[in-house]
C-alpha cells in the first residue's frame, strides 16, 4: 500500500474512493468556489527540512528573546493580568483526571468532574453574592454579548441595549457581534471626562420601554471605580429594564459584590483566578443571575446540580441541571451555542479560589489596591504628567495622560529601550483623553520597580532615555 503523505495515513486508493463518494475526479475540484487569480501556481517557497533536533534549538533560541511579563516589569492589562499563581494551582488543575475530562454526558462516570464544577458554581456565587452561576462561559467580552440576548430574551418585544461610554473597547466590538445578527440595537451613554462615572441624565434620556437591559463595569474598563451603582440599579429597574454588571472578580475582596446592588445578571473575567497570561489566554467567562426562572431559564451556558436519592440511606450525586445548547434540546428553543466551554480554566479557578480563601482574596485586593494607588500618585507628581487622567476612585488600572509634548507611542517606544512595557495605548480610541496609555499594578510589581517605572517616564518625558 503506497502512502500518499508520510504523517497522514490516507492513500492514493482511499482518496480517490472519497472523491468518488462525493462525486468529483480529483482534488482541485475541492477548491473550485476559490477565482483562479487566487490560487498559487507554484510551489511554496519553503526552506530544506530541519531535524528534531535543530527545530527545538532554534524555538529555544527564539524563545530566549522573549521577555517575561513575571519580573514586574509589564504593566499592561486591558483583559489579561499578571498575578501571582500559586504552585499548588497547576498542580492539582494539571492533573491528568480534569485535563481529560470533557463535557459530562454521562454524570454517572463523570462524577468527579460534576462535583468539581459545583463547587465552582458554589465558590462564584459567594463571591458574585448572586444565587445562580453557570459553569463557565469562553470569556468576558461574549459573556456579555451572551448577557444582552438575554436581557432581550426575557424583557420581550424590548430591543436596546445601552452600555457605558467607557467600556471595554474590545469587547464592545464582540457585544456588537452577538448583537447584530439578533436585531438588537446598541447605544452609548454619555460620561463625565473628568471622574468617568456615567452620565445619569444622559441614563435618564435613553431609557425606556425598549431598553431591555443596562450594562456598567464596576471597576471600569479605564479603572475608576462606578461609585453611583445604587442609583443606577434604581434607575434602571424604575424603567423595567434589567441590570448587567461586569466586574472585576479579584477587586470583590474590597469592593461591594454586584448582588448588593441590584445586578439582575453578574459577568466577569475569571483568568486572573490562577491562569497565565499566555499570548492573551486561556480566558473564562464568568456568568450569573438572580433566582428568578424567567431569568434562570433564558441563562447560556451550563449548570451543575446536587441531588439525592429519595430514600434513606440519602446517596448524593451530581448532574447537569440545565443544559441549554442546541446539541440536547430543538435547535429553535436553544439559548446558547457554547460548544467547548473553559471546564479546565473553571477547575483551575475553584482550585485558586479554595488554595487563597476569603482572607486571601481580601488581602490580595487591598495590596493591588495600595500598590496601584501608589503608583498612580507618585507618576502623577512627574511634571507634564496626569495620573490618574480620569476617575478619582482607582483599582489595579488608571489611565496616565501625558503633556502635548510627548506622545503615548513615544513614550511606549521609550520604556521598551528600558526594558519596561507601559500600558494599553488610549489615544486612538479616546481621543477626548488626550495622549494616554493605560496602566496595569498588580501584587506582583513591587515598589523598585514602579519607582524605576516613574524614573524612566520622568526622563522620557524630559527628552532623555
Amino acid at each position: 500500500m503506497e502512502w500518499k503523505h508520510p504523517w497522514l495515513p490516507i492513500t492514493h486508493e482511499t482518496q480517490t474512493d472519497m472523491l468518488k463518494t462525493i462525486s468529483r475526479e480529483k482534488l482541485e475540484d475541492l477548491f473550485c468556489n476559490i477565482p483562479d487569480e487566487f490560487r498559487l501556481k507554484r510551489d511554496l517557497d519553503l526552506p530544506p527540512s530541519h531535524s528534531e533536533y535543530e527545530v527545538a534549538k532554534r524555538l529555544q533560541y527564539l524563545a530566549s528573546i522573549n521577555r517575561s511579563a513575571d519580573d514586574g516589569r509589564v504593566f499592561l492589562g486591558t483583559g489579561a493580568y499578571p498575578h501571582y499563581i500559586p504552585k499548588i494551582v497547576p498542580a492539582l488543575a494539571g492533573r491528568s483526571e480534569f485535563v481529560t475530562s470533557y463535557t459530562s454526558y454521562q454524570p454517572e462516570i463523570s462524577q468527579g468532574m460534576l462535583q468539581t464544577l459545583f463547587e465552582y458554581q458554589s465558590m462564584l456565587a459567594e463571591v458574585l453574592q448572586i444565587e445562580v452561576v453557570n459553569s463557565s462561559m469562553y470569556d468576558m467580552a461574549t459573556a456579555l454579548g451572551e448577557a444582552a440576548r438575554m436581557t432581550v430574551r426575557v424583557k420581550k418585544g424590548r430591543t436596546r441595549f445601552l452600555v457605558p461610554g467607557t467600556i471595554n473597547t474590545e469587547y464592545f466590538q464582540v457585544l456588537q457581534t452577538y448583537t447584530e445578527p439578533a436585531d438588537i440595537q446598541i447605544q452609548k451613554i454619555d460620561y463625565d471626562t473628568k471622574t468617568g462615572l456615567m452620565d445619569l441624565n444622559d441614563l435618564n434620556a435613553q431609557l425606556g420601554d425598549d431598553v431591555a437591559g443596562v450594562y456598567v463595569e464596576n471597576p471600569s474598563y479605564l479603572g475608576f471605580i462606578e461609585s453611583q451603582v445604587d442609583e443606577i440599579n434604581e434607575i434602571v429597574h424604575s424603567a423595567g429594564s434589567l441590570l448587567v454588571a461586569g466586574v472585576d472578580i479579584l477587586s470583590l475582596g474590597i469592593l461591594r459584590p454586584p448582588g448588593t446592588y441590584g445586578a439582575d445578571i453578574v459577568i466577569s473575567e475569571g483568568q486572573p483566578l490562577g491562569s497565565p497570561i499566555s499570548y492573551g489566554g486561556p480566558l473564562l467567562g464568568i456568568f450569573g443571575c438572580r433566582m428568578d426562572r424567567k431569568l434562570v431559564y433564558q441563562m447560556p451556558g451550563r449548570l451543575v446540580g446536587l441531588t439525592r436519592t429519595e430514600e434513606e440511606p440519602h446517596e448524593q450525586g451530581y448532574v447537569l441541571t440545565l443544559s441549554p445548547r442546541e446539541q440536547h434540546i430543538r435547535r429553535e428553543k436553544a439559548t446558547s451555542n457554547i460548544c467547548s466551554n473553559q471546564a479546565l480554566a473553571a477547575v483551575t479557578a475553584a482550585v485558586y479560589l479554595s488554595t487563597i480563601g476569603p482572607k486571601g482574596l481580601h488581602e490580595l485586593a487591598q495590596t493591588i489596591a495600595y500598590k496601584s494607588n501608589y503608583a498612580s500618585r507618585v507618576i502623577n507628581e512627574i511634571p507634564g504628567v496626569s495620573s490618574p487622567a480620569i476617575g478619582n476612585s482607582i483599582w489595579r488600572e488608571f489611565v496616565v495622560r501625558f503633556s502635548e509634548g510627548s506622545t503615548a507611542y513615544d513614550i511606549h517606544e521609550g520604556l521598551i529601550k528600558n526594558n519596561l512595557h507601559g500600558g494599553q495605548i488610549l489615544t486612538g480610541v479616546y481621543p477626548e483623553l488626550g495622549e494616554s496609555m493605560l496602566f496595569c499594578v498588580t501584587e506582583l510589581h513591587d515598589l523598585q520597580t514602579i519607582d524605576v517605572l516613574v524614573e524612566t517616564l520622568t526622563e522620557i518625558t524630559e527628552g532623555g532615555a
